[in-house]
């Protein structure tokens, strides 16, 4: 390994926008991250939004807070209610 040419490796911290801290060893000064395994939903279970432009409000007004959930109810309701027969047409005139 040639001498002088690498970064040096250090001890850092870093830093998550839901406050959790830790340290790790890297090239850099220090490390700013958005979502860590502390806050981040496939860890965490729950569901944390962050929207900076209203996508997600305009997503929910379009299509409302729908879960595989509430489709699967809304889909057996709809095969338990029966059909109405369908009117009778009226006899084409001549």
């Amino acid at each position: 390994m040639k001498q002088g040419i690498h970064p040096k490796y250090k001890e850092i911290d870093v830093r998550c926008a839901c406050g959790a801290t830790w340290k790790t060893r890297s090239t850099k000064d220090e490390l700013r991250l958005e979502i860590c395994s502390q806050c981040h939903p496939f860890f965490t279970g729950r569901q944390k939004l962050i929207d900076t432009e209203g996508r997600v409000e305009r997503f929910m007004k379009k299509f409302g807070a729908q879960t595989s959930e509430s489709r699967k109810l809304a889909a057996k309701a709809k095969k338990a209610t029966p059909k109405a027969p369908e009117p009778a047409s009226p006899a084409p005139t001549a």
